[in-house]
């Protein structure tokens, strides 16, 4: 699915309109990332920070470091979500922002609003031809920019307890339609079981699931006005589906990460879980004595013959308006995202999952441990990854989350599939009044 908005109508100018409204910015031609902004000359020593916080970055620097004398880098660790998202604003607004940000993909939007993100098209090459259309999508905001490049992804995937679906006749859904039947079935076979639960704790695999339907929360016109499309059709059709299975009595409503969650899974009183390529990881420590258990399938489709999942996760790596090494910077971030060598370190110091295609292959992912009985793993995995849904991410994000949470939360609890909808209702109106109060130009869809 490609991104809605317009690339040849929008401009960096445009995702900008509605912080200038609100004095963020200043005026855009005195911002350090204006449309011709040269980033500098780097024909001598330079030396470059790096805001990080996954674990063990700075050994990949090393590596770097090694090889580049003449650029150097050092990571400096940061707490990750909103803290940092903050952080570099406040730092932005004194003008001393890192040359290099680790940017989740939802805060994208939030960063290149406030003028933190520097576009690096003229430093990018043909970096664009090893990355899959929808990551690609998600760093240049469907606008002719780049504004960081793809690191890890998190695309969405089916787990499920293999033994006991054989043990009780189960068959693997290959839609959402078969992953209701699977549901009734499932807990007709064991009634002290659930296939899985609805959670409210983390909107980030509602909005994964949402973008795989189709959804498109947030898109920006070449004005600069944004629309709030969070109760889009397609989104209702997601929240009514696993409300309905709630009010129904085949889904648990419990949230995620709990100890009861993890008991669930630990017992196969939860048979499966929609998760992301990262689930082996959480499964290690949440179900220890599943391991060789579970296998993963790609995720349901709505529609039959269709192929195309959502993510759940995932960063980026940006160069930032106060760099005065744009060039170099954008080099290094192209080196750690792309080269061989680097994904290899990423994969082995920072366990993630590269979004470059050619990392998502070979000896370096070998077969997690917890899939001993799945050997063709990363091999499902790159294939599903390569479908991956361009996501539509807004300016505001952390408002539909919060009331996300707040408001799913409050739903999952009534069990009843009428409070899904307008809880998906609440969450659209409160992100779209957030946006006008901030001062964008925004309307609903």
């Amino acid at each position: 699915m490609k991104m809605s908005i317009n690339r040849r109508q929008i401009s960096r100018r445009s995702i900008l309109a509605g912080a200038a409204a609100l004095g963020l910015t200043g005026t855009l031609a005195a911002c350090g990332g204006s449309d011709d902004d040269s980033g500098g000359s780097d024909s001598g020593p330079v030396k470059l920070t790096y805001w990080s916080w996954a674990p063990n970055m700075e050994k990949v620097a090393a590596i770097w470091n090694k090889k580049n004398p003449d650029i150097t880098v050092t990571v400096s660790k940061q707490a990750s979500g909103g803290e940092i998202v903050s952080k570099l604003i406040t730092a932005k607004k004194a003008g001393n922002a890192p040359d290099l940000i680790q940017v989740e993909y939802q805060s994208l939007p939030t960063l290149v609003s406030n003028d933190v993100l520097a576009d690096i098209t003229k430093y990018a090459g043909d970096t664009k031809s090893q990355f899959a259309e929808g990551l690609w999508g998600m760093v240049t905001l469907g606008t002719d920019a780049l504004y960081a490049i793809p690191q890890d992804a998190g695309p969405l995937m089916f787990y499920y307890r293999e033994d006991l679906f054989k043990k009780h006749g189960l068959t693997v859904p290959k839609t959402w339609t078969e992953f209701a039947e699977t549901a009734r079935a499932a807990r007709k076979a064991v009634p002290d079981a659930y296939l899985t639960t609805f959670s409210s704790n983390d909107p980030g695999l509602f909005a994964g699931l949402a973008q795989q339907a189709g959804g498109k929360w947030w898109t920006v016109g070449s004005g600069g006005r944004w629309t709030v499309g969070i109760d889009d059709a397609a989104t209702k059709q997601v929240a009514e589906f696993w409300g309905g299975l709630v009010q129904e009595g085949v889904i648990d409503n419990q949230p995620m990460y709990t100890p009861a969650w993890n008991n669930a899974l630990n017992k196969g009183t939860h048979l499966a879980w929609v998760s992301a390529v990262w689930a082996p990881g959480v499964l290690v420590s949440s179900a220890p004595d599943t391991k060789g258990k579970w296998r993963m399938a790609p995720l349901p489709q709505w529609k039959s013959g269709e192929n195309v999942t959502g993510s759940w996760g995932g960063s980026s790596t940006g160069v930032s308006t106060d760099s005065k090494h744009a060039e170099a910077a954008a080099k290094f971030a192209t080196w750690l995202n792309t080269d061989p060598e680097a994904l290899a370190a990423l994969v082995k110091e920072v366990a993630i999952y590269p979004a470059a295609t050619k990392g998502q292959s070979g000896d370096v992912l070998t077969t997690p441990e917890f899939f001993s009985n799945q050997a063709d793993f990363y091999t499902t995995a790159g294939q599903i990854a390569a479908t991956t849904a361009a996501a539509a991410w807004g300016p505001n994000v952390n408002t539909a989350y919060t009331t996300f949470q707040d408001a799913f939360g409050k739903a999952s609890k009534a069990k009843k599939e009428a409070q899904f909808d307008s809880a998906l209702a609440t969450v659209q109106a409160k992100t779209f009044a957030d946006m006008k109060k901030q001062g964008f130009e925004v309307t609903e869809a």
